[in-house]
């Protein structure tokens, strides 16, 4: 299926669906604190989304029960908010979400420390992370290969010594969740497509301490790092413009 390019009148739904779900994000990390179970960030990011008029992208999506994926130290990707699940004084912390307004989806993520931390590996794990988004933020334009964003994100990582995790990509996204193409965090040694104005991209570097490995935790959602070493995950959602881009979840 070729990439979708967005209508004038889509692309003013997109841009609404993702100030809200910016919203969402920074209020959420804000609100969160150590002793808060990831249910209770839950909750308060549900009410944010529904009181703006648009709808929580993820909740239903295939079965997933929860507005946020939330993820805490090294869970990867989709861990599910939970009321036990209790955040603790150093935690690294990915709260991933995806917003619908008026049939269009923006999708973001955003990595903190709860509390305080010591921890100096954890701090250079976030800024690694938005060092690498805020490389392809620069170079995303018109004309660009696709796969010379998983190049860049891949060369950041590498060069800090962290582990992309191959298996989880970007994607398209827009009437869907997601959409093609499928964005790697790696280079592959192909070119990929040329992007043009009107697509819109979600974009998420993945990347790990110790390994690129991960297993399937007995919900059958949860994904962790093989060897319990710490993940992290930035994401936002991208406009192509006649010049270069948008970025779509920022405020």
């Amino acid at each position: 299926m070729p990439i979708q390019i967005k209508t004038e009148e889509e692309i003013r739904s997109m841009k609404i669906s993702g100030k809200i779900l910016a919203e969402a994000l920074e209020k959420t990390c804000k609100f969160a604190k150590p002793g808060m179970s990831t249910l209770e960030l839950d909750s308060f990011a549900e009410n944010l989304i529904r009181k703006r008029n648009a709808i929580p992208a993820f909740k239903g999506y295939r079965g997933f029960p929860a507005t946020l994926c939330t993820c805490i130290n090294e869970v990867i990707v989709h861990g599910i908010p939970k009321k036990d699940k209790i955040m603790q004084e150093g935690d690294l912390l990915t709260i991933d979400c995806g917003v619908i307004y008026e049939g269009m989806y923006a999708d973001a993520a955003r990595s903190i420390i709860i509390g305080k931390s010591s921890s100096s590996e954890r701090k250079r794990l976030i800024k690694t992370a938005h060092e690498a988004l805020n490389k392809v933020t620069d170079i995303l334009k018109p004309g660009l290969h696709l796969n010379e964003i998983g190049k860049t994100i891949q060369k950041i990582v590498g060069n800090a010594g962290f582990h992309i995790v191959k298996d989880l990509t970007g994607h398209g996204i827009g009437h869907r969740l997601h959409e093609e193409p499928i964005i790697l965090n790696y280079w592959d040694g192909t070119p990929g497509p040329i992007l043009k104005p009107g697509m819109t991209l979600a974009i998420e570097p993945i990347f790990a301490v110790g390994t690129g490995k991960m297993r399937l935790s007995p919900d059958k959602w949860t994904l962790t790092t093989t060897d319990y070493s710490d993940a992290v995950q930035v994401e936002n959602t991208f406009l192509i413009t006649e010049n270069g881009n948008e970025v779509l979840t920022e405020l």
